[in-house]
């Protein structure tokens, strides 16, 4: 199951080093370098078709590499496919499959509101703001590094991002948790494809079971 929660992962820029704050009507600050750049890549998660590889790579709190699992993911708001090892997850926007092809078995879910943002690349990135807490850090040679503190409970205490200021690109995304352990998720690869939403759907082969959640 950790595996699993890990391979689901699967996010105009202004250089100046300083964040730019303006107040909101309930008193608390707004991080206007954070919002635009993170607006532009959310952009382009929803208006393409995106393929990409990810890599996972979770560290203990002594930044042990305790997990790494490579996959990739095909992405159109809101359907995805990630393919990692014999783990493979299908989602048409209503409806996700979790195929297990070494077991042959595929549990069958409707998709949740409630699942963890990090399920879902674009869903981090357009409710973000209603979420999470965004903090310019940096430019660090073209990759701006912005920080996303959650608003409500999670088992991190924050994610850090770094984003290509020359495509608006996620390269990578650190998950920093409570116990001082870490996730890392770099994203590399990125082509625009061609799909068809008919090809985010699953069925199972013959002779796999199929455990229907829904």
């Amino acid at each position: 199951m950790k595996k699993l929660v890990l391979i689901l992962m699967a996010l105009a820029f202004l250089p100046s080093s300083f964040a730019q704050l303006t107040h909101t009507t309930d008193g608390k600050t707004v991080d206007e370098n954070a919002n635009k750049i993170l607006n532009r890549v959310a952009d382009k998660w929803t208006k393409a078709s995106i393929k990409f590889d990810v890599t996972v790579v979770n560290l203990d709190a002594n930044k042990k590499k305790t997990f790494s699992q490579k996959a990739s993911i095909t992405y159109k708001t809101p359907c995805y496919i990630v393919k990692a090892g014999d783990i493979e997850i299908y989602c048409d926007g209503n409806t996700v499959w979790q195929v297990n092809k070494s077991a042959k078995e595929v549990v069958v879910n409707n998709m949740s509101d409630s699942d963890d943002d990090l399920t879902n690349p674009a869903k981090l990135l357009a409710n973000y703001q209603k979420n999470y807490r965004a903090k310019y850090i940096r430019d660090d040679d073209g990759t701006a590094i912005i920080d996303l503190q959650p608003k409500n409970s999670r088992p991190y205490h924050k994610l850090r991002l770094y984003i290509d200021t020359t495509n608006y690109r996620v390269k990578k995304i650190e998950q920093h948790n409570y116990d001082s352990s870490r996730g890392e998720y770099t994203f590399s690869n990125y082509t625009l494809v061609k799909i068809s939403l008919s090809a985010f759907a699953y069925t199972a082969p013959e002779g796999y079971e199929v455990v229907d959640m829904r």
